[in-house]
């Protein structure tokens, strides 16, 4: 019994290896956050090994990712980064929620939520763990970037507009 079940397992591995997610490689940089703000060299090189990989048009996968379960596993975590922040579409969207995502960029790095503890788990791209002073060149780039939008824009159009309709349910 336990050979007929190892062999069914054996038999769907084998199968889901056929069923692959779609890959984020575009890197279309048509409204790139670069496009519109300034972004330094070491600032731009701390965002591509840390942030990139779930935060933009262009993911650089690893090996594993050839592998299914792994590579929805993946593609999820790519789908989820780009939905709460794309770098590679930035500039597409309206300036109080562009401010708003620099504050959020600014919160996540700060409290160490962001790059995201399983995407540096047992070493792997051991790269994008961030040093103190990585974090503040970041945040201090986001910072400089929502005052930038402060100086330039009526205070008004920097607020977020209020929801309509009922809460998200949870």
């Amino acid at each position: 019994m336990l050979k007929k079940i190892l062999i069914g397992l054996g038999i769907v591995l084998i199968i889901i290896q056929f069923i692959r997610p779609d890959r984020n490689e575009s890197n279309d940089l048509t409204y790139d956050i670069a496009t519109k703000y300034p972004v330094s060299e070491d600032v731009a090189q701390l965002l591509q090994v840390s942030c990139n990989d779930c935060h933009s048009n262009k993911t650089e996968y690893p090996w594993y990712a050839n592998v299914q379960p792994v590579a929805w596993w993946l593609n999820d975590h790519v789908v989820d980064g780009k939905r709460h922040l794309n770098f590679s579409t930035f500039t597409k969207m309206p300036i109080a929620i562009q401010n708003h995502k620099f504050e959020e960029t600014i919160e996540m790095v700060e409290k160490k939520e962001m790059p995201l503890a399983d995407y540096t788990y047992l070493g792997l791209h051991s790269e994008a763990k961030l040093t103190d002073d990585q974090r503040e060149k970041i945040t201090d780039w986001a910072k400089a970037q929502m005052t930038y939008l402060k100086n330039s824009y009526p205070a008004d159009s920097l607020v977020m507009p209020k929801r309509q309709g009922p809460p998200p349910s949870e």
